[in-house]
């Protein structure tokens, strides 16, 4: 019986050209690459989350992460990576700087994904209008952050004879000053411009109330900017500098949160990533740590939203495992496991919350009743209510004001309305 002969094997540089083009190839499939700036404990505990979600779905997850609270530094790195044509596939924008994105055309469109999984009806139209571009989604909503917390110590509270967390901002000075006198440091803070600002939001709020801090910060209005209101928010916040440390200047977030956990200051004003300090440090909300809102703002909910904005790619097997990680992103799973680890509660509408804490519960309640009657308000420290110009001025007034000894609110007052006009 006839045989064809074998075939002959290729030369061996030949094999060694294949090998390596398969094996590059390999690595290639489905790589999906990540900008973010989650380096602390609950923050890098919640991103892991995301990883072994991808990871299960057979892609390969490359952490791109750029250490900073505020997310500067990580967007001076996105700025040269997209400029030398190397974006990412994803990266942690939120809020305006998303459309600004999109409008140098270098964002892709995930509306495939948004329309197959109904997200127009998961979540809060506020929510969608912001991760959409002319109509099309090019970004996913990871979670919601409540901004007007205030994080407190019991024992500290317990040496200083507080009863209660402060509801009002008289409260406050009250119990500030009980801490001091206590030889407590009365606010842990980190003087860095964004944490001023979120200080000054809270205060805003508790002062001014939703309709001023709505005509100030998101329409940003002259007349309401330079207000008596106004005026009185800035001495409120002013009168605050003195119950935090000589040490605050420059420390970041997560270092000021830990100053309450291990009882060193008696209160932090910060957003609900800060629970995920306390979580990741073993502490049992209710327990060893009291959430409660800003004081004067019960009522009243401002937000963050964290969110993944999609950047154009060539390869297809990437350009697969982008859509899969949008996908993972807003799927109930992932929405439960990355907010418990973060501290923030799930974006997506409807979701059960019996594995959450007393205060993620309370925090979800008053998202849904404030999106329902349109009183969710946007943060401008974090990035969500005005043009990244606008919030870059507005934040150095702040700051400003926060560390001059000469500076009076009326001057702060002026400088802010200027700063608002910034385009």
């Amino acid at each position: 019986m006839h045989q064809s002969p074998s075939p002959l094997p290729p030369p061996p540089r030949l094999l060694a050209a294949a090998l390596s083009l398969a094996l590059a190839t390999a690595a290639q499939a489905g790589e999906v690459e990540v900008l973010h700036y989650w380096t602390s404990g609950g923050e890098a505990k919640a991103t892991l989350a995301l990883k072994a979600t991808l990871q299960a779905k057979g892609h390969v997850w490359k952490d791109f992460a750029v250490a900073g609270g505020g997310g500067d530094a990580a967007m001076t790195v996105l700025k040269s990576r997209v400029v030398s044509g190397n974006a990412p596939a994803a990266a942690q924008i939120k809020g305006p700087s998303i459309q600004e994105w999109a409008r140098e055309g270098v964002l892709a469109s995930i509306d495939d994904v948004a329309k197959a999984e109904k997200w127009d009806e998961l979540l809060p139209k506020v929510v969608s209008d912001i991760m959409k571009y002319k109509g099309q989604y090019v970004a996913a909503p990871v979670n919601v952050h409540r901004l007007n917390w205030l994080w407190a110590n019991p024992e500290a509270f317990r040496r200083a004879g507080i009863k209660s967390p402060p509801a009002s901002w008289d409260e406050f000075f009250v119990a500030a000053e009980a801490l001091k006198k206590a030889g407590l440091i009365a606010l842990a803070h980190g003087g860095q411009s964004w944490q001023d600002f979120t200080v000054f939001e809270s205060v805003a709020l508790g002062v001014g109330g939703p309709d001023f801090y709505k005509k100030a910060f998101v329409q940003r209005d002259a007349a309401t900017l330079t207000s008596p209101t106004m005026e009185k928010v800035l001495e409120t916040f002013k009168r605050i500098k003195p119950y935090t440390d000589k040490n605050a200047n420059g420390r970041d977030w997560n270092l000021a949160t830990s100053m309450v956990i291990r009882g060193e200051a008696g209160m932090q004003l910060m957003g609900d990533w800060a629970k995920g300090e306390f979580i990741a440090a073993g502490k049992v909300p209710g327990k060893d740590f009291i959430c409660a809102a800003a004081p004067g703002s019960a009522s009243a909910f401002t937000f963050n939203i964290d969110s993944f904005a999609m950047f154009k790619l060539k390869d297809a097997e990437k350009i697969k495992a982008q859509k899969d990680l949008a996908s993972a992103i807003l799927a109930p799973a992932f929405q439960e496991v990355f907010n418990l680890n973060k501290g923030s509660i799930p974006v997506r509408l409807g979701m059960k919350m019996d594995k959450f804490d007393d205060c993620a519960k309370q925090a979800s309640k008053d998202f849904v009743d404030s999106a329902k009657s349109g009183s969710l308000l946007p943060s401008i420290a974090h990035g969500m209510a005005v043009p990244p110009a606008a919030e870059g001025a507005m934040k150095d007034v702040i700051s400003q004001f926060w560390n001059s000894e000469r500076m009076t609110a009326k001057d702060a007052m002026g400088k802010l309305a200027s700063a608002a006009k910034t385009h």
